[in-house]
């Protein structure tokens, strides 16, 4: 496992350099915010995440253990794979990340290239109550502050999670649920609960249903 690499910078592209370590040239990923900071020719130093496939080893590269453990947490929501991850950070800065997750705020990540508005709404309930926004002023003025649907709906979404449900289904549902009155996030979480098990419906395919009718 390559955990960091420190090397001079031999080439540099929107998305991509190549560090050249004693003698060995590794070729990185990096965010686009990044590539703006570096300068061919520099001793650079990058903490690295290595992705292992069948067909591909990758190395993505990152200024600090923030941004690195940023990558991590995202590739943990369903649908947002490395590249995806590495697109958020390479259009947001790790403080805005943290205040829209606190926030329950999916529009900026709507705003990232390939992300799609489910996603956007997967990565703010998936990662709610996992990363600490920093204190101080949220980047942006007016911005909301931390909502309590949104813890709300990241424990129903686990509950349902937990029950076998697909994540996806899982946050339509709970969506449905919180929307459908004023205040329904102050709500026992074993009611809305029973709610959206109501939302779904019976589980469309088990096993044991399938094997009792033939």
């Amino acid at each position: 496992m390559i955990a960091s690499l420190r090397g001079t910078l031999v080439s540099l592209g929107q998305s991509r350099a190549v560090v050249e370590v004693n003698g060995i040239g590794y070729a990185v990923s990096i965010s686009e915010r990044h590539a703006l900071e570096l300068r061919l020719g520099e001793t650079v130093q990058l903490r690295t995440a290595m992705i292992v496939r069948e067909d591909d080893i990758s190395l993505f590269g990152f200024v600090d253990e923030l941004e690195l453990g940023l990558f991590d947490l995202l590739r943990t929501v369903g649908g947002v794979g490395p590249k995806s991850a590495l697109g958020v950070l390479g259009q947001m800065e790790p403080a805005a990340i943290a205040h829209a997750i606190a926030a329950g705020d999916d529009a900026p990540f709507r705003k990232v290239t390939g992300i799609g508005p489910k996603t956007a709404k997967l990565i703010v309930v998936t990662l709610a109550g996992k990363v600490v926004a920093p204190a101080g002023p949220t980047p942006a003025r007016g911005a909301p502050a931390p909502s309590a649907s949104a813890r709300t709906a990241a424990a129903l979404v686990e509950a349902l999670t937990g029950l076998g449900w697909p994540e996806r289904s899982a946050i339509e549902a709970a969506e449905t649920v919180l929307n459908a009155e004023a205040g329904a996030e102050s709500q026992p979480l074993p009611a809305l609960l029973r709610r959206a098990l109501a939302e779904l419906g019976p589980r469309a395919s088990r096993p044991d249903d399938r094997g009792a009718r033939s």
